[in-house]
């Protein structure tokens, strides 16, 4: 039997018919499609989602922030579903890759249906076409390639018989899965073929939970029972294999310090007693002087991007030894380790198993209780500055973080916040703390809190936004409040790129072009630029207020959690009122010569800095 469809037609119904599951949770992975229709995809998606509303489709306003959304919605729930996007050539199409980047960066699943040209080539060039001498099979979707896991054309509409199948297997592979691109010619979108009935039944797509090789696993005992100074560095695979629970019971029994990157932050709670909190650039005292002395690291789910080892200076024992776990082999041999490849909770356990009787020297212990009750001091220091007005970015950081429960998730991505977060939000919830920094992309903090909202209705979301980032990608509160999904929204308004301005100056430069300044005598150094961002944010459909002090803040973000509709509150912050780091460096290579001194300084320290620095 068979079912007479356009290809366009067929990928909706093939869509719906596809579920994941894991631990006996059985779940749709696409909960819906995001789109925006244009030449290209109104004619072939377009007719086949109006035809067909079993695939609920999501009208949205820019298409690298529909996938943002859909990158946030995975990341919300474990990976164990998500979103696809549809758009039209040209255009519609390479606004994603941006968003395709994200996605594949962080490991998050996500499917983008790109319009394209036609197969048959005969209209050609068509509007919005690339045109090349050297061949006419390429297209502006060929950018994606880089930026995705999977990549296809599908020139023949009985081609999506084998290409979405191997496009399902690469979304729910743990190891695996980014952004999957099918290139679909608008063409082909609209033709009819008979597809066998089978192609739609439902598919089970099971998300293993592999084991990894005894003999490594025995041979990573004897290395941590072997070890004095063992520490833990958590990563974002320890919250998507659900082993928060896991790693908890395995640090209480060994007495094993925890630190967490990024995408780990949330992994243990941040009163957890083995919990030493963020480490790297953006790390806290305990944990980068127990990363800088540890003579074994236990990474699990992580993969040591240039901020968690802080550009290779933060692991400095010259006796210093690596395990991985990690369900990636690529990730899992990173750092010359020991590959324990595998899901992260089965590996705890069954590690957790092969070190009974095993915990750490009693000293190494009160040394790290003691760094934590030293952090916990610090971080109530900067919550309680009281500056200002304008009030310092970690003061709205801590009122943020009291006035949210402990379900709720604060998203961010950009700037000096994630930094400042990372060491300083006190998380109670595995999902808590949503912080898009593998590709730390500008724009991603509205559009993203959106989708964690789909994935998780039940729980407010708080995204903390800098104004730079609002000004590029605010247009999603207007989606939000079409589709009635709440969002709490801070934005943080200093007038300029304050992150970048720091960095400038720290390489001895002026920080040119980081501030929202009117040209004066030919340079940017006049009055700052205001923008009304609560006017702003009320004509996109959002409730919207400014506060100007904690008070204002506080009553502010009280009201807001009463609201059934999108709120956004703005504050100004001070430009230069930074939160400190703490023993760490990252590499940001300096000119090597200049007419500045204070380049030529910064030279210098750079200079010895780079010394530290590992290779493996």
């Amino acid at each position: 039997m068979s079912r007479r469809l356009t290809m366009a037609q067929a990928v909706v119904s093939f869509l719906q018919s596809q579920f994941t599951t894991r631990d006996g949770k059985e779940q749709r992975l696409f909960e819906g499609c995001l789109g925006i229709f244009g030449h290209g995809n109104v004619a072939g998606m377009g007719q086949a989602l109006e035809q067909d509303p079993g695939l609920k489709y999501y009208l949205f306003r820019n298409e690298q922030a529909m996938v943002h959304t859909a990158t946030a919605f995975a990341r919300a729930s474990n990976r164990l579903r998500t979103l696809a996007c549809t758009t039209s050539i040209g255009p519609g199409a390479t606004n994603m890759v941006t968003g395709a980047a994200v996605a594949t960066i962080n490991r998050l699943p996500v499917l983008l249906l790109p319009g394209d040209l036609f197969a048959r080539r005969n209209v050609a060039p068509v509007l919005q076409q690339l045109e090349s001498s050297a061949s006419q099979d390429i297209s502006v979707n060929d950018c994606f390639k880089p930026v995705a896991r999977y990549w296809d054309r599908i020139n023949r509409p009985d081609q999506i018989l084998t290409a979405l199948p191997a496009a399902m297997r690469v979304l729910t592979s743990p190891a695996e899965t980014g952004a999957v691109v099918l290139a679909l010619p608008q063409d082909v979108q609209a033709e009819a073929y008979d597809y066998p009935d089978h192609f739609f039944q439902k598919r089970i797509w099971v998300v293993p939970r592999p084991r990894c090789d005894r003999d490594l696993l025995r041979k990573a005992a004897e290395w941590i029972r072997a070890a004095r100074r063992p520490l833990i560095v958590a990563g974002g695979g320890v919250i998507y294999s659900e082993a928060s629970a896991a790693l908890g019971e395995f640090a209480a029994q060994t007495g094993i310090p925890v630190v967490e990157t990024q995408a780990g932050k949330g992994s243990l709670y941040y009163d957890h007693p083995q919990q030493l909190g963020a480490v790297g650039v953006t790390g806290t005292p305990g944990a980068n002087i127990f990363a800088r002395e540890a003579d074994l690291i236990l990474g699990i789910g992580t993969r040591y991007s240039d901020f968690t080892t802080a550009s290779q200076t933060a692991f400095q024992n010259p006796d210093v030894r690596f395990v991985n776990l990690n369900v990636s082999e690529f990730d899992a041999g990173k750092q010359a380790a020991l590959p324990l490849t595998g899901d992260a909770r089965v590996g705890l356990e069954e590690l957790r198993g092969a070190l009974a009787g095993f915990r750490v020297e009693e000293s190494y212990a009160r040394q790290a209780q003691s760094l934590r009750e030293d952090w916990e001091s610090e971080t109530d220091r900067i919550f309680a500055l009281n500056i200002g007005p304008p009030i310092s970015q970690g003061e709205v950081i801590g009122i943020v973080n009291e006035s949210s429960a402990a379900r709720d998730v604060m998203v961010c991505a950009a700037g000096s916040l994630p930094g400042d977060l990372h060491k300083l939000w006190r998380t109670r919830d595995s999902k808590g703390y949503h912080v898009e920094y593998g590709y730390s992309c500008m724009g991603y903090e509205i559009a993203g809190g959106l989708g964690v909202k789909m994935a998780s209705p039940d729980r407010e979301v708080y995204v903390l936004v800098g104004d730079g980032s609002y000004l590029m990608m605010a247009q999603e509160i207007a989606t939000a409040v079409q589709e009635g999904y709440k969002l709490n929204i801070v934005v943080l308004d200093n007038h300029g790129f304050s992150s970048i301005g720091g960095l400038s100056r720290a390489c001895g430069n002026e920080g040119m072009g980081t501030e929202y300044r009117y040209r004066r005598n030919g340079k940017l150094e006049g009055d700052p630029v205001c923008v009304d961002f609560v006017t702003n944010a009320r004509s996109l459909g959002a409730c919207a207020v400014r506060a100007r002090t904690r008070e204002e803040l506080q009553a502010a973000l009280a009201d807001a959690r009463k609201q059934k509709q999108t709120s956004v509150v703005v504050i100004e912050t001070a430009y230069d009122q930074r939160v400190p780091g703490y023993e760490s460096w990252w590499d940001v290579p300096i000119a090597e010569v200049s007419e500045a001194e204070s380049v030529q300084r910064a030279r210098a320290k750079y200079e010895i800095a780079k010394q530290k620095e590992r290779v493996f």
